[in-house]
């Protein structure tokens, strides 16, 4: 199970960045920002995906002890989206030791 949620981590990390970047080089953000907020489905989604972020962090919040990286964290979901969250999980995925079950990962760090 572990290896194949470092893979579906991976592949979105992969896959986000990708998407990102051809995107960027197709259109400034700035430039669609008029048309975009026009479409009520574009705001909708938007809205969507920022509940999401916001529902992501709060277990990042539950898992991290420590204030800085909690703030760290908030700003790069915020800013970065599910590329940021992929490479939570990734993070996470990776500091597992071999013996730990996939439930660990969702437990708190010790402190």
């Amino acid at each position: 199970m572990k290896s194949f949620l470092k893979i579906l981590f991976a592949a979105i990390f992969v896959w986000m960045v990708f998407i990102t970047i051809r995107t960027s080089m197709q259109e400034s953000l700035i430039a669609a920002l008029p048309a975009y907020g026009k479409s009520p489905w574009a705001m909708a989604t938007l809205y969507d995906a920022y509940c999401g972020f916001i529902t992501f962090f709060v277990w990042v919040a539950y898992k991290e002890t420590a204030w800085l990286p909690r703030v760290a964290w908030f700003v790069l979901i915020m800013c970065l989206g599910n590329i940021a969250m992929s490479a939570y999980v990734l993070i996470e995925l990776f500091r597992l030791r071999p013996e730990d079950g996939v439930e660990c990962l969702l437990k708190r760090r010790a402190a």
